[in-house]
């Protein structure tokens, strides 16, 4: 079995406000892309784990759900770091993780209680460090934003054995954005 965390910027670090939003296809299509190559080196059972934030977490796991029926070795998990942890958010925002919590093959807190402290967010770094074999990131070193305690960490893990850390950056976003015009303006011509 192999296990991925899929992890990257939120939706406002990318500045995206709205789901039809073109960053938000190029970054699926970036996604889709990955685990298709990653789903395809190996039939045995995956998970693709990630988290609840707004943006490449989600982002991420609504990719694996369309990708399940062509691929019924993947499983999906939604890991929060707490209890209740879309409390803050607005309702629209609670209702689309509440979509995704329904259709993924298992979530749960990492912390059975609300938000308390810092250690709370360290506890589940470490949770999902120790419990998949590598990470994706939509993340750019050179753009830090909140993913970069994520990446910290990884890297500081990656020093005690073999934990392969993936990046999609804004180098590789631009390409795919460039693909995806490609394909738009294809499918537009038929």
């Amino acid at each position: 079995m192999r296990r991925l965390w899929v992890t990257g910027y939120r939706s406002y670090e990318l500045n995206v406000f709205k789901e039809d939003d073109t960053k938000v296809q190029v970054i699926k299509k970036a996604l889709t892309d990955y685990l298709k190559n990653y789903l395809e080196e190996d039939e045995e059972e995956c998970w693709l784990i990630s988290g609840p934030q707004m943006g490449v977490e989600r982002w991420a796991l609504e990719c694996g759900l369309d990708l399940k029926d062509d691929y019924p070795q993947l499983r999906l998990a939604l890991m929060e770091p707490y209890t209740e942890f879309d409390q803050r958010w607005n309702e629209g925002n609670q209702e689309k993780l509440a979509v995704v919590k329904g259709r993924v093959d298992f979530t749960a807190p990492v912390t059975d209680h609300p938000y308390q402290s810092p250690q709370q967010l360290r506890a589940y770094q470490r949770f999902m460090l120790t419990h998949t074999d590598g990470m994706l990131m939509v993340y750019d070193p050179e753009y830090e934003g909140k993913p970069k305690y994520d990446y910290r960490q990884a890297q500081r893990y990656q020093e005690q054995g073999d934990y392969p850390i993936t990046l999609i950056d804004f180098d590789e976003l631009q390409e795919t954005a460039v693909e995806w015009q490609e394909d738009q303006q294809n499918k537009n011509q038929e």
